[in-house]
């Protein structure tokens, strides 16, 4: 883990205006800096950049946060992700706990392995070779660390020569370990691929065989830096361009991604070896691009195609797939110069729930009445995961598809998705905000505040107030308030007549509620009502701060 000194350290170093700015245009507005939120479409700025208080909030959606915050969230990081990439950003070194270092260590090894295959790259001519003759150019090699592991004794020479112990190399997952206890080396005489997180740190690596050997391609093991099924070949290079043009190509492997990236399609990434799964979702989510499937078109591709599109539709994807004719795929493409026709075919790609229904169809004789009972069921079952909009306006194409009537399909009624969170736009009490405002200011105050008022007092205002008691000044109200140059801290005089004056209007509500609460008995009634106009409320207009009495019914 990372020491907690450290992070401290490296909140200090670095200033948000400066992080942020590394992502967007940030244009000065008073004390602090605007631009056009990334979270959300709108067209006149609304996300603020404080450098006074080191947070980012945006008026229209509500998020908002720290520098470290900003970068989970606009990366898709997890918090020590974004806490590494931040301290690479700034050349600061982060200190780890006792307990990391074997962590550490793996990082270490693949380090020293990726150094020592990409030199081994110039001393193999066979291997040059191979390169060129797929069209790879020398600033591709570069740019994607290509390399290259001769045979496992020399593999073996250099752990050896290095002083790595085989226990870690294999955590690293350089080598891995016989039936017998001895250890040789995963990889051999093969063009090496390094393969990095979405934050860009080197986890494992691909290759390629040269030779005859039955697996053409063969990916690190499962680590606990590695994991497949949750990266994406090319994602660290491509995820600028991703969210700069809101499109993302998937392909089937590291050759297409290296050729698509050299031709300018620098939002190629591809899976490892493995369809794409459900654990892919959150890191093609990120910066909610379009997804273009771009697949082989013999049978394997398109089967995989299917399942892809299946997956990316039912989980509300913007999308398209392109099958590539004849036996070819984008490198091929791409090497014999057919850089238009690719951008064609790409721009051209079938949208993945049409795409899903034709292929449903194909799968059935729908000439055998059987067979087309069949395939309306698959049909149908496919429709039934899609939204409630989406799903009415697709049923008629599903329909003419089948040659069937659309009420065949039963509309059948079901809640709809829930929209995305927005941050409500009621309106405002200033009274509040001045006083929510002048305690982010004086924090001396806090308490004092506490000790006289229920936080049920504050209304809507409750959860920002239970939030600064707790300690959290991330509040989204709070973050709106604190960025507000209209609202201003109260001085100590104002500040207790403003707070007199919220509790004087809640103790009126309370005594019309009082007097129409079914529950309550006469006696208590008179009492109450007696309590609040002839003690509470007087006091309250001379400026004197009432404690909540316990008694009054919130």
């Amino acid at each position: 883990m990372i020491d907690p000194s450290s992070i401290e350290a490296l909140k200090q170093s670095i200033d948000i205006v400066d992080v942020i700015g590394n992502y967007l245009e940030l244009k000065k507005a008073g004390a602090n800096y605007k631009c056009n939120c990334p979270f959300h479409g709108e067209k006149t700025p609304s996300f603020n950049v404080s450098p006074a208080r080191q947070i980012y909030h945006c008026f229209g959606c509500g998020v908002g946060g720290d520098a470290i915050k900003f970068v989970m969230e606009y990366e898709k990081l997890s918090y020590p992700e974004a806490i590494e990439k931040l301290a690479s950003m700034y050349n600061f070194s982060l200190r780890y706990t006792k307990g990391s270092g074997e962590y550490g260590e793996a990082k270490r090894v693949l380090e020293l392995m990726q150094g020592w295959y990409s030199e081994n790259l110039d001393r193999e001519p066979h291997a040059r070779k191979y390169l060129e003759d797929r069209g790879i150019t020398q600033a591709s090699i570069e740019a994607f660390g290509i390399g290259y592991v001769p045979d496992g004794q020399q593999v073996m020479a250099f752990l050896r020569s290095r002083s790595i112990p085989l226990p870690k190399a294999a955590e690293a997952g350089i080598v891995a370990q016989g039936e017998r206890g001895d250890f040789y080396a995963r990889l051999n005489r093969r063009v090496t691929f390094p393969i990095h997180s979405p934050a860009g740190a080197l986890v494992g690596f691909g290759g390629r065989t040269l030779g005859d050997h039955p697996a053409k391609y063969i990916n690190s093991p499962q680590t606990r830096l590695f994991n497949k099924s949750r990266l994406l070949y090319g994602y660290h290079r491509a995820k600028e361009a991703i969210y700069k043009r809101k499109e993302l190509i998937v392909c089937e492997g590291y050759l297409d991604v290296i050729l698509l990236h050299q031709a300018g399609f620098t939002t190629a990434v591809a899976t490892l070896g493995t369809a794409l799964t459900e654990e892919h979702l959150p890191l093609l989510r990120k910066g909610e691009p379009r997804i273009t499937l771009a697949y082989d078109g013999d049978s394997a591709g398109v089967a995989a195609a299917l399942k892809a599109a299946r997956l990316l539709s039912l989980h509300g994807f913007e999308g398209s797939v392109v099958l590539f004719p004849g036996g070819q795929d984008p490198a091929d493409m791409v090497h014999s110069g057919e850089e238009q026709r690719l951008k064609e075919l790409l721009n051209g790609g079938s949208p993945l729930i049409p795409f899903v229904l034709e292929k449903i169809a194909a799968s059935h004789d729908l000439g055998n009445p059987r067979e087309k009972e069949r395939a309306f069921a698959e049909m149908r079952s496919y429709l039934a995961g899609l939204s409630p909009i989406v799903r009415e306006s697709v049923l008629p194409q599903a329909a003419g598809i089948l040659g069937v009537s659309p009420a065949l399909f039963g509309e059948r009624e079901s809640t709809p998705n829930r929209p995305r969170h927005r941050f409500d736009e009621r309106k405002e009490d200033p009274a509040w905000q001045a006083i929510l405002r002048t305690l982010l200011e004086e924090e001396r105050l806090i308490d004092e505040v506490l000790d006289l008022i229920h936080p049920a007092m504050a209304g809507e205002y409750r959860e920002a107030l239970d939030a600064l008691a707790a300690g959290d000044r991330e509040h989204p109200r709070l973050m709106r308030i604190a960025l507000d140059e209209q609202i201003h801290p109260l001085p100590d005089e104002e500040f207790r007549r403003t707070l007199c004056a919220q509790m004087e209007t809640f103790y009126r509500q309370k005594l019309r509620e009082i007097s129409r609460d079914p529950h309550l008995s006469l006696t208590q009634k008179s009492y109450l009502i007696r309590k609040i106009k002839t003690d509470i409320l007087p006091r309250l207009r001379k400026g004197e701060p009432v404690p909540y009495a316990s008694d009054i019914p919130l």
